[in-house]
């Protein structure tokens, strides 16, 4: 495979479907090889693994719960093993609950933070200590949320989690700067993923997508292609830096009209 990441590998987590396993295609139709993980359900993984198989790469699955630091180093180790070495790692797996957060309760709390905050902290440790031994540099993209610094009512778990990955990554940055190994971040606005099918229906999502500053939700391809180009080793000189794939979501014209759907109405 000739591409502007032929011979790398790549690890995506969360890549069972969505931003996850569109960024694990197009690493794989850049030209790296790509281990997929997922947690419970393989969903699309197979036909992703097939796609990128199908571009000339090579693609394996892992199973894993990030927030498990053992299952999380495993699943590194196995990427080297399995390919010889590792040069990407994309943090992309996350989860989420939304209520008030008077009312949440401890475990999903705690899960949404393990999930999205130190699921991408061990990972990322692990693939670091890979890289660094290595000796040949590396490219870690964490995909972050405009969460990480709007308040958006009902996700306080969230909010923090994504607020804690954004210091992680930047501070990952810095620290790892000296073995030229990069980190950046990627902020998806809306997207059309079947995540978001968790809170808001197929009708919802279609009217309020219309409302939104370019008339549509994002499309997962479209996250991906910002992280193919944080990865490619043209972007060499970028590190510690975040870029927004938001159709203008967070411009503060609209901010505070989206945000405001979901704050609870008070009784008269």
């Amino acid at each position: 495979m000739i591409g502007p990441l032929s011979g790398q590998v790549a690890v995506v987590t969360g890549a069972s479907r969505g931003i996850g396993l569109a960024t694990a295609i197009a690493l794989g139709q850049a030209g790296a090889n790509v281990v997929l993980n997922y947690l419970e359900t393989r969903d699309e993984i197979d036909a992703g693994i097939e796609a990128i198989q199908a571009s000339g790469s090579q693609a394996d699955a892992f199973q894993a719960d990030v927030a498990d630091p053992t299952a999380a180093a495993d699943m590194i180790a196995f990427a080297r093993q399995r390919f010889g070495q590792l040069n990407i790692l994309v943090t992309n797996a996350a989860y989420s609950d939304r209520e008030p957060f008077y009312q949440a309760s401890g475990a999903g709390f705690r899960r949404t933070i393990d999930v999205t905050m130190w699921g991408a902290f061990h990972v990322a440790q692990a693939a670091a200590r890979i890289m660094i031994e290595q000796g040949r540099g590396g490219s870690i993209v964490a995909v972050s949320s405009p969460h990480a610094y709007i308040p958006a009512p009902n996700s306080m778990a969230y909010n923090m989690a994504k607020a804690g990955l954004d210091q992680m990554a930047r501070t990952a940055a810095i620290e790892l700067a000296p073995f030229h190994i990069r980190v950046n971040l990627v902020y998806p606005g809306w997207i059309d993923t079947p995540g978001e099918r968790k809170f808001t229906s197929d009708e919802d999502l279609a009217r309020l997508g219309g409302q939104l500053p370019w008339k549509r939700l994002g499309r997962a391809d479209e996250v991906a292609r910002a992280i193919v180009f944080f990865c490619d080793p043209a972007s060499d000189y970028i590190t510690g830096s975040s870029l927004l794939v938001d159709g203008g979501i967070t411009l503060p014209w609209w901010r505070e009209r989206v945000f405001q759907r979901d704050q609870p109405k008070r009784e008269p």
